[in-house]
């Protein structure tokens, strides 16, 4: 169940088709998603207030057309067996810049390719890199998934933004699996400082994709490219 609280012109929390089409109404044109990390305020523009609030939840959406942005706060209650997940959505000021870090849809690509590479020689030279039949059946149903064509993004984005999405989701799975076997083969600090300097920009990298593939269409919106 998601509500929106504190939309201009309503004094109580409210539905999210409701919010979207008063957004719509405030003159909305288009969503963009932030993903920050302490250090790093992807996607963000300020003020600080809304930067801190959104790097509590390390996710938010800008509007476009509009200088707002919503933070979620997520509530679990009930039993277990039996739990209820409520989403609020929390609708603040923003400042009107540039989002903070965001690449093109290009530079993305290369990015991440490269730093996959750079990360993949080194995890491979240090044998730490995450391995077992629980990560070998992660994997295979992510390839099973994709194998499927589930649709990552709708319809009119373009096709590079999805391939973008789909290469980052496919990293940012790897990188998940290597933190879930902690430090893999790794057995002396060395190893271990070594393992994490070769994961870290590679998360920050398929993050900034992440955030490029589904902005992609709001960019070439405002680009004017139809």
């Amino acid at each position: 169940m998601h509500r929106v609280e504190g939309l201009p012109g309503e004094s109580a929390p409210v539905g999210l088709t409701l919010a979207l089409g008063r957004l719509r109404s405030l003159g909305v044109t288009g969503l963009r998603v932030a993903l920050p990390a302490p250090g790093h305020p992807l996607g963000l523009s300020g003020p600080p207030e809304f930067n801190a609030r959104a790097l509590d939840a390390e996710e938010a959406v800008i509007c476009h057309g509009a200088a707002l942005g919503l933070v979620p706060e997520v509530y679990e209650a009930g039993p277990e067996g039996d739990v209820h997940v409520e989403v609020v959505w929390h609708v603040l000021p923003v400042r009107e810049a540039p989002p903070a870090d965001v690449p093109s849809l290009g530079e993305a690509e290369r990015e991440l390719a490269e730093a996959l590479r750079e990360a993949t020689d080194v995890l491979t030279r240090l044998d730490v890199a995450g391995s077992g039949p629980v990560a070998e059946a992660a994997v295979e149903a992510y390839r099973a998934r994709a194998e499927q064509g589930r649709e990552v993004l709708a319809p009119a984005y373009p096709p590079r933004a999805v391939r973008v999405l789909e290469l980052a989701q496919r990293v940012g799975l790897l990188i998940s699996l290597a933190g879930e076997n902690g430090h893999g083969g790794a057995v002396s600090s060395a190893e271990m400082g070594a393992r994490s300097d070769a994961l870290r920009p590679v998360e920050r990298t398929a993050r900034r994709a992440q955030v490029a593939a589904y902005n992609a269409y709001v960019e070439e919106r405002e680009r004017g490219v139809q």
